[in-house]
C-alpha cells in the first residue's frame, strides 16, 4: 500500500549541484533516490519544498516521498542515514495524508543569508559564509532590508528564466514577504527573510543588492525604484551561494 512520507533534511550544499537532479551531476535528489532504491528498490522521486541552488544549504529542508514500502518511519530515518553521505542527514520522517506536497503546501519559508565581517574567516567557517571584510553601512542595509517587506512584484529580483520567457505565459512574480531584517551577530551580519514563497535567486538577489547599499553604491531609495521597475538589469548582481540557508518551511 502506498504511503506518503515528509522528510525533513538538513545538508552541506557545497559539494552538491543543489537540489534538483540534474545530468553527470551530483545533486541532493538524485542522492536520495539512490538511497531510497538501495533501501527499498523502489525508483521514486523525492518532491523539495523548493530548489536550492548549487552551494546553498539546507537546516530544516522539507520533502515528500510515495513509497510501497512497509518499513516504520523510525527504522526509515536510520537506515537512510547509514546509507546517505555525511553532508546529508534526514532529522526526521513521519506518514502524511496523500495530498500532502512538499511544494504545494507550504505556506512560508524562511532563509537565512550569512555574512562574515572580520578579516579572516576560518577555513572551517567559509564553506557556510560570505566572507566580506571590506567597509560596509550596516545601518543603511537594515533600512533598506524593511523596504521589502509586504505584497511586492520581485521580478527585479528573480533570475531570468528563459523557458518560461519563451512560452508566453503571464508570469506571477507577485510574493509577500513577512519579515525582512539585518542583524549583527558577533562579526556576522545576518540577513533573515521569511516570506509566503521565493522566486529562483531571489534571495542572493536581494542580498546583492543590499550590499551594494551598504557600500554606497546605491542608495536605501533606490532599492524602492528597482522594485517598482520589475526589471532584472536594475538590481545589482547575485551574491554568493555559500552564505544562505534555508532555515525552515511551513505548512
Amino acid at each position: 500500500m502506498a504511503r506518503n512520507l515528509k522528510l525533513t533534511l538538513a545538508y552541506d550544499g557545497h559539494d552538491f549541484a543543489g537540489w534538483q537532479v540534474q545530468p553527470d551531476q551530483l545533486s541532493v535528489q538524485g542522492t536520495l533516490v539512490s538511497a531510497f532504491e538501495h533501501l527499498t528498490g523502489e525508483k521514486t522521486l523525492p518532491q523539495g519544498s523548493g530548489r536550492t541552488d548549487a552551494g546553498v544549504h539546507a537546516l530544516a529542508q522539507t520533502a515528500s516521498v510515495i513509497i510501497e514500502s512497509p518499513i516504520p518511519v523510525a527504522n526509515l530515518v536510520r537506515a537512510l542515514n547509514d546509507v546517505l553521505p555525511r553532508s546529508i542527514r534526514v532529522l526526521a520522517a513521519e506518514e502524511v495524508p496523500v495530498e500532502f506536497h512538499a511544494r504545494r503546501s507550504a505556506t512560508a519559508k524562511t532563509y537565512r543569508y550569512h555574512i562574515y565581517r572580520g578579516a579572516i574567516c576560518s577555513p572551517f567557517q567559509t564553506r557556510y559564509v560570505y566572507h566580506h571584510p571590506y567597509p560596509l553601512d550596516e545601518s543603511r542595509m537594515v533600512e533598506a532590508g524593511a523596504l521589502v517587506e509586504g505584497e511586492h512584484d520581485f521580478t527585479s529580483f528573480a533570475a531570468v528564466d528563459p523557458e518560461r520567457s519563451k512560452d508566453g505565459l503571464e508570469i506571477n512574480n507577485v510574493r509577500t514577504i513577512f519579515q525582512s531584517q539585518w542583524q549583527r551577530q558577533g562579526e556576522e551580519l545576518i540577513y533573515t527573510v521569511r516570506g509566503s514563497g521565493f522566486l529562483h535567486h531571489m534571495v542572493r538577489n536581494l542580498v546583492g543588492t543590499f550590499l551594494m547599499v551598504g557600500k554606497g553604491s546605491l542608495t536605501v531609495a533606490d532599492v524602492r525604484r528597482i522594485l517598482e521597475l520589475r526589471d532584472r538589469s536594475a538590481a545589482a548582481a547575485t551574491a554568493p551561494a555559500s552564505g544562505l540557508f534555508l532555515v525552515s518551511v511551513e505548512y
